[in-house]
């Protein structure tokens, strides 16, 4: 989230400064945040700094599936509708209760120049935030403020992952000395209200002292005051829902809070220019590929480069590329619970009362479906090939043996392709993308103001956010958009969880969004009855499973293509003004010669040919802190459906 190329540079300049200065950068940073008084000698090393820690907090941010500060990795989304595969905590023949089990994103003890945890970054800006305004007192008070704002924002988006994953934590505002005997620094877990009261201060106050914009020529990509009045929008919807508020259901002064965070930053965003970007669902897939530019929509960016000996490259092409447009690793199948989710283009629910066939899934679908989705017959460029169709389909001859089209052995006959850059280059197999990542949207702002009303029973004005979003991709106004009427609040609610899956599918929210409103099951959670599955009329994930099928050939053939000959006319691309034809004749053309078939191996499986089903266990929304911490720091609780140390119940209730 920094200007790429200016990132790269200071990068570079830092081990040209640990070579030629006595009181290095490298020395600097293994005093843990005491960096020399030279430092704030001049804006340009102290900007040498501050882009460290960006570094520290985003340098493995390289997928927008990724979704937590300084870990990003992918994890969390694959606990999720949106990618099958049983990883261990849904995995139904596994269960984590103990200390050795728990989340180990707390860190350890901080023993060399080279850790990165949350509280090594907390406590390099807490440094700094000591320090700028004296030792850097010769600097212009201007610079500073931003400096500050930006340590202040990191702050709080640090202490805010460490809430959402644990709970409450300690808070630690100051550099404190390491110590076995200064009971001054055993600080306790915090609340939770205790933490997002400080994460709130923190965002209040990086909004006071940040721009509305920087310099988009050398400074894109930092955060502004705009971001940072969103991210306290963020922070308070997860405060009121759920998982760390039992009373969400009978008061609304929490939601009230996060409506007016919300809206305050609707109305700030908007006065520094940002909005939704364009009028149409192409407006909607081209806004992802504004590289290295200011786009309205992104509130919040991660700057990625193509140069191919740094590491901060986009992994997101690369991932999702099938194995006929390069040696990339073979693409997301998409499971049938995402392919069914899309509404129709009338914006209704995809049934067969409104003319949906989950064999003809392409048919009469979202606009977004076709910018999210690649399915066989679509077209799907590149670089070296712009007029790239894409087909995934299997047969098998006389003997049983199955063949698959081009060699994409696909497990579903859609591929996610949202994010994707039709110009980006196979040359390397998509290694060295430098496609941009969007990590909050000003859509996501609108979806979270469109929550709180609803949450509020306000259904008037939670309908006319939602249109917002829906408007935006074409989807006409009839009908509410097609949401059609909503009944109460609970239904309001289900309304803008079903926008939020569709809106930002693929783009590392689900995970959150499931947690907070604890969508697995209605189970007893933290001494409070869990229950908001029934209340909003949604089926619990716990007991589903991910559902792929083959796009699999009618009849029998040889181990030539039987298609490649007929299929060489078809193609489908949204932007072509003969769309809809294409999609007819697609469908004819499916219905000729394919069917929907079983998996050999079910998605979600445990190594077998058998399918499992998911299983999240209550104690797993909010993680445990792991045995190595509760020894080193024997004063902290253990959460609450979790052993401590002694193997005794944790204590630790992150709901009071």
């Amino acid at each position: 989230m920094r200007t790429k190329i200016n990132l790269y540079i200071t990068l570079a300049l830092l081990l040209v400064v640990s070579a030629s200065c006595s009181d290095d950068f490298l020395e600097d940073k293994k005093n843990y945040g005491q960096i020399d008084d030279s430092f704030y000698e001049s804006e340009q090393r102290t900007t040498w700094y501050i882009n460290n820690v960006y570094y520290d907090f985003f340098s493995s941010y390289t997928s927008p599936l990724a979704n937590t500060v300084g870990l990003y990795t992918t994890d969390q989304s694959k606990l999720t509708e949106e990618i099958g595969g049983i990883t261990d905590l849904i995995n139904p023949n596994k269960t984590f209760v103990n200390a050795a089990d728990g989340s180990t994103y707390y860190g350890t003890t901080i023993t060399s120049s080279t850790v990165n945890n949350p509280y090594s970054r907390i406590r390099d800006i807490n440094g700094f935030l000591r320090d700028i305004d004296v030792k850097g007192a010769s600097l212009s008070q201007a610079f500073r403020d931003k400096a500050k704002g930006q340590m202040y924002y990191l702050r709080a988006i640090q202490y805010f992952d460490l809430m959402r994953t644990y709970g409450g934590v300690p808070i630690v505002l100051t550099v404190q000395a390491a110590s076995s005997t200064d009971e001054s620094i055993k600080l306790p877990r915090a609340t939770v209200a205790e933490v997002v009261s400080q994460i709130v201060a923190d965002l209040d106050l990086a909004a006071t002292l940040l721009p509305g914009q920087w310099d988009v020529a050398t400074d894109y990509g930092r955060f502004t005051r705009g971001a940072a009045l969103a991210q306290k929008s963020r922070v308070l919807l997860t405060y009121a829902s759920p998982l760390f508020n039992k009373n969400w259901d009978s008061t609304t002064d929490r939601w009230d809070a996060a409506l007016q965070a919300g809206l305050a930053a609707e109305t700030q965003l908007t006065a520094d220019g940002f909005g939704l970007y364009g009028s149409s669902a192409k407006d909607w897939a081209n806004m992802f590929l504004i590289d290295n530019a200011f786009c309205k929509e992104a509130i919040t960016v991660q700057m990625l480069s193509s140069n191919t000996t740094v590491a901060l490259n986009n992994s997101w092409e690369k991932s999702i590329r099938l194995k006929s447009q390069s040696t990339a690793t073979g693409g997301i199948s998409v499971p049938k619970d995402m392919i069914d989710l899309f509404p129709m283009k009338d914006g209704s629910k995809p049934t067969v009362a409104n003319g949906y066939d989950p064999f003809l899934f392409f048919k009469d679908r979202d606009p977004r479906f076709y910018r999210t989705f690649a399915f066989s017959g679509a077209k799907w460029p590149y670089k070296e090939s712009t007029s790239n169709t894409v087909w995934g389909y299997r047969w098998v001859d006389a003997a049983n043996k199955e063949y698959f089209s081009d060699g994409n052995q696909t497990s579903s006959p859609a591929y996610v392709r949202k994010m994707s850059n039709p110009t980006a280059s196979n040359a390397s197999s998509f290694q060295y993308s430098s496609t941009d990542i969007f990590e909050y949207r000003y859509a996501e702002l609108l979806l979270n103001i469109a929550e709180c009303y609803a949450a509020k029973g306000d259904i008037g004005n939670t309908i006319t956010y939602l249109g917002k979003i829906r408007n935006r991709v074409g989807i006409p106004s009839a009908n509410n958009y097609g949401i059609g009427t909503l009944a109460d609040k609970y239904a309001a609610i289900n309304a803008t969880l079903y926008e939020r899956r569709v809106e930002l599918a693929y783009e590392g929210k689900r995970f959150w969004d499931v947690q907070r409103w604890m969508l697995y099951s209605d189970d007893a959670i933290a001494g409070t009855v869990d229950n908001t599955n029934q209340k909003l009329g949604l089926s619990p994930i716990n007991g589903t499973q991910r559902i792929g099928q083959f796009l699999q050939y009618k009849n029998t053939a040889t181990s030539t293509d039987p298609l490649s000959a007929v299929r060489a006319s078809i193609t489908v691309d949204p932007d072509d003004a003969n769309f809809n034809t294409q999609i007819t004749t697609l469908a004819n053309f499916y219905t000729n010669n394919f069917v929907l078939t079983n998996l050999v191996t079910p998605m979600d499986n445990n190594g077998t040919t058998t399918a499992v089903n998911i299983l999240w266990r209550p104690n797993y929304y909010v993680k445990g802190l792991t045995l190595t911490i509760l020894t080193q720091n024997p004063w902290l609780k253990q959460t609450i459906g979790w052993n401590d140390a002694a193997n005794a119940n944790g204590t630790y209730n992150y709901q009071e």
